[in-house]
């Protein structure tokens, strides 16, 4: 564990070094996070004008985009997106020949952008939360169990994404199965629209796919819209995905690098 944590903290050193050379990328990035939900809020705000639409008033609507917003920062990944050109440019190999597991590179780089762009996102948020006075008022309880359900959000969201990549050892055609996943993160995850307001199938869908564990729920707890009876079904479909997940990426490596061949440019 010990050596692992060392490992850990070398790649973040590394990749920490590396992201800020690409500022005007990670500001990029940063206006497309909060571009997002705040034009979703604005719809949505417009839509429900002084009453509420699906138990959602302006202030609601405000405290689940501005909520959202947090939450997929700090829970979405992008690795999926460079699988496929690790493969054809024949950086793969490379990695394979280090005595590490190519995926702790990633967390490494996931969670180092996280902590570099976070000091930017806490002062949008504020600036959001003034600007839209959103409201709620969650138990302390909702916010406690929101920190783990955080976490496994991520995890959750990482491994499948990572296992979604590793169809690249088969086929050149990932990007379009990377934009499937995001499409139905879209609309069955909550980040277009709060769950609730979706037709019962869809909602159905979500439950039994991973989208609302890896955003609704979160957002769900921080707001204090469930009970403790689904907050404790919440966290035992997310346990389940992971070990899932987990499954899926440990099987579709092994047979993956079976198949591996290298070349490159």
């Amino acid at each position: 564990m010990n050596a692992l944590l060392d490992i850990y903290r070398a790649q973040m050193k590394r990749w920490f070094a590396v992201q800020l050379q690409y500022r005007a990328a990670l500001l990029i990035w940063l206006i497309g996070l909060v571009l997002d939900p705040v034009l979703y809020l604005v719809v949505w705000s417009t839509v429900a004008g002084q009453g509420e639409v699906g138990g959602f008033d302006r202030a609601g609507f405000a405290a689940y985009f501005i909520a959202t917003m947090i939450v997929n920062h700090l829970t979405f990944t992008w690795h999926m997106w460079e699988y496929d050109y690790r493969i054809r440019h024949g950086e793969m190999s490379i990695l394979l020949l280090r005595p590490v597991h190519p995926i702790h590179e990633d967390i490494s780089d996931n969670v180092t952008y996280k902590i570099i762009t976070v000091v930017v996102v806490v002062p949008i948020t504020a600036a959001l939360v003034l600007l839209f006075r959103p409201a709620w008022d969650p138990a302390g309880w909702a916010v406690l169990a929101f920190i783990p359900a955080l976490f496994l959000a991520f995890a959750i969201q990482f491994f499948c994404g990572w296992a979604l990549a590793m169809a690249a050892f088969w086929t050149s055609r990932v990007a379009a199965i990377n934009q499937m996943w995001f499409v139905g993160k879209l609309f069955l995850a909550g980040q277009l629209a709060p769950l609730s307001l979706l037709p019962p199938a869809a909602q159905v869908a979500a439950t039994i796919l991973p989208y609302r564990w890896i955003l609704s729920f979160p957002v769900e707890l921080l707001l204090g819209r469930l009970s403790p009876a689904e907050t404790a079904a919440g966290f035992a479909a997310q346990l389940a995905w992971l070990l899932l997940s987990l499954a899926l990426v440990r099987v579709a490596w092994r047979a993956g690098v079976r198949r591996y061949e290298a070349f490159g440019a």
